[in-house]
This record gives structure tokens, C-alpha cells and sequence, in this order.
């Protein structure tokens, strides 16, 4: 009967281990979210000045008061709500200065998205302004569907949609709304 009570008792110790050791699981994700808030940014920097190289060449400079980074959640990405000044500096020593009073990097993608008084300068002075504007750093490429002014030395254009190089060297216009020439 001992012998009997002491083998039940190891098939209940060895049913509850089992149970034990197979309802754990290791989910290191988390692990790490413990005491962090789903919608609060995992970090927060003050004045920062970020630049970007390639091959010990500066290729952009990012100027921002505050950014949030929220790269704890599943679609990662940086948010400044206090706008940016993104300099972008090509091969040929050509600079583009990109402002906006607010802008939002995702991770995956690459994109960044500008809001509000967004402005391009170009080297020569060309100036493009727009309430929204995309930047998709893998391509280089600026677009956006909204309506855009363009103003250069010798005209000045509008339209509703926009898309170019990060330079401006190549762009298009999309349902010009209008084109005055200047002197």
C-alpha cells in the first residue's frame, strides 16, 4: 500500500511538471513590454542632430527639438511633433534643405511623411511649398497629392500633385492649376 500511495504521488508530482513546463512559454517580446505603456514612446530625445553616411560622405543631416521613438510597436517608426530640418547633400555637392513643422519616419518602409508648411530650398534657390509631402529615402524620391507651389528665379507654378528627385532636378506636375512667368 506505501508502495502503491508513493507512486501516486510521483504521477501527480510528474503530471503537474508537465503541465507546469509545457504552459510556460518564453515570449521575450513580452517580457520587454512589462512596464512599458502600449501608446507611450519607448524614447524620448531633446535637440538632436542626427547625420547619415556613406562611405565617410555626409549624406543627410536631420535637425529636430524632440523626437518619440516608438519602435516598440509591431509598425515601428519616429515621430517628431516639433518638425524637422532634413539637409540632404547628393554626390555631385548638391544640397536640398527639406523643413516641416511636423514629421513621422516609418521603419519598415523607409518613408518619411512631412505635415505642415513643408518647404524644399535647392541649391539654386528653387523653393517648393506644400502641407504634405512623402519622402522615400530608398529611392530618394519626394511626392506628394496635395496641392504644391513652385517657385523658381523665372516662374512660379502650382499644381495638385508632385513628385522628384530629392534634388529637384527631375520632377513632375500633375493637374497644373497655374503658371505665371516672371521677369
Amino acid at each position: 500500500m506505501k508502495n502503491n500511495k508513493s507512486y501516486n504521488l510521483l504521477y501527480i508530482v510528474t503530471v503537474i511538471a508537465v503541465t507546469m513546463f509545457f504552459s510556460c512559454k518564453n515570449n521575450y517580446d513580452e517580457v520587454q513590454q512589462i512596464g512599458v505603456l502600449q501608446n507611450e514612446p519607448i524614447g524620448v530625445a531633446d535637440t538632436i542632430n542626427l547625420k547619415y553616411t556613406d562611405s565617410g560622405k555626409i549624406k543627410a543631416d536631420l535637425v529636430s527639438v524632440k523626437m518619440l521613438d516608438f519602435s516598440n510597436r509591431s509598425f515601428a517608426f519616429t515621430e517628431f511633433p516639433k518638425g524637422i530640418k532634413l539637409t540632404l547633400f547628393s554626390d555631385n555637392n548638391r544640397k536640398s534643405v527639406i523643413l516641416s513643422d511636423y514629421a513621422i519616419s516609418y521603419s519598415e518602409t523607409d518613408l518619411i511623411d512631412l505635415q505642415g508648411n513643408v518647404t524644399i530650398i535647392t541649391q539654386e534657390n528653387d523653393t517648393l511649398f506644400a502641407e504634405q509631402l512623402y519622402f522615400d529615402q530608398k529611392r530618394e524620391w519626394v511626392f506628394t497629392n496635395k496641392p504644391i507651389r513652385f517657385v523658381s528665379p523665372t516662374k512660379i507654378m502650382t499644381a495638385n500633385a508632385y513628385d522628384s528627385d530629392k534634388d529637384v532636378n527631375v520632377y513632375g506636375l500633375s493637374e497644373i492649376t497655374g503658371i505665371v512667368n516672371l521677369d
